[in-house]
This record gives C-alpha cells, sequence and structure tokens, in this order.
C-alpha cells in the first residue's frame, strides 16, 4: 500500500475513533489527538493510546500492559489485528473503552 492510500485510511480511522469518542461522558474517558496520537484517559488515571506506525503502514494501540498491531485488510475494509484471528481496531477500543470506562461507544 503506497503512503497516500495508508495515510488516508488510517485518518479516516482517527476520525471514527474520534467521532464515537465525542459521544462519551469526558469525566469517564477524555481523549487527545496530537498529530497521528491519540490518547485516551480513563477516570482513575488509566490510558489507552492509539497511533499510527507509516513504516510498517499499521494502527497500534496499546491499552492495560497488552499491545495491538493492525493492518488494513482490503478484502474486508476493516483495520486487523495482525496476529490473526477476526480482532478489530474499532471493536477492540471500543471494548477498552466499556471496561475501563463502563461507557458503550456507537458501531
Amino acid at each position: 500500500m503506497d503512503e497516500s492510500r495508508y495515510q488516508d485510511l488510517a485518518d479516516a480511522a482517527f476520525r471514527k475513533i474520534e467521532d464515537a469518542l465525542d459521544t462519551a461522558d469526558p469525566d469517564l474517558v477524555d481523549y487527545e489527538r496530537a498529530g497521528d496520537v491519540i490518547t485516551m484517559t480513563f477516570k482513575g488515571g488509566k490510558r489507552c493510546v492509539v497511533n499510527t506506525q507509516r513504516p510498517t503502514r499499521q494502527v497500534w494501540l496499546a491499552a492495560d500492559a497488552r499491545a495491538w498491531h493492525f493492518s488494513y485488510d482490503d478484502a474486508s475494509s476493516r483495520w486487523l489485528d495482525d496476529k490473526g484471528g477476526d480482532v478489530e481496531l474499532h471493536a477492540k477500543i471500543a471494548e477498552i473503552v466499556a471496561s475501563l470506562a463502563g461507557v458503550t461507544l456507537p458501531s
């Protein structure tokens, strides 16, 4: 995948994440975007970080001492974890937010 397409797909993924987080109570989960990094801070101080990895054309997610690396899958038009299975970026973020903040994000 070329740089331009990767950036377009990553930007769209980040906009979707921000749009979903905008629906949440900021006292339970707040977020900040700085360039290619979104940092979510949960009530109690736990954090979740989403960032782009241009050299590998991936989006990385880290939370609760775990990390996932998502690659874009053209066949399904989704960001899927590169370890296999069917772990999708937005679903994993929704799961983390529900677990750490008790907030259900829109799909």
